[in-house]
């Protein structure tokens, strides 16, 4: 499939100071799990919309894709689709059942300054 194919192409989340945040997350993950969430956003790059178990969404325009790494540890990205593009705006290691308070509120932030 070609790249004008896909139907949600990735941008990645660069605060006002022009941090790459969430690439630079990304990139701090052993080359296993890198090659995890790089597939599982493929999937929603060129199947979107994707539905679970590998995207829920969280109300307000956000969802999360869920990947599960090695060493039985969970990823949660948090995106939002809008224009086209998939935003990537948060990505950590999930170690409690929920996903935290604090990791919901900082999509949301930034999910407000990629939409305005």
């Amino acid at each position: 499939m070609s790249e004008d194919a896909k139907r949600l192409a990735v941008h990645f989340y660069r605060s006002r100071t022009g941090a790459d945040l969430v690439r630079d997350w990304l990139k701090s993950l052993p080359t296993e799990d890198r090659q995890i969430l790089g597939r599982n956003l493929r999937l929603v790059e060129l199947g979107w919309p994707v539905g679970m178990p590998l995207c829920r969404p969280l109300g307000g325009g956000l969802w999360e894709l869920r990947s599960s790494l090695t060493g039985n540890r969970i990823a949660r990205v948090i995106f939002c689709a809008t224009q086209g593009r998939m935003v990537l705006l948060h990505g950590f290691i999930k170690k409690t059942q929920k996903t935290p308070q604090g990791d919901l509120e900082l999509a949301r932030a930034r999910q407000k300054e990629v939409e305005s």
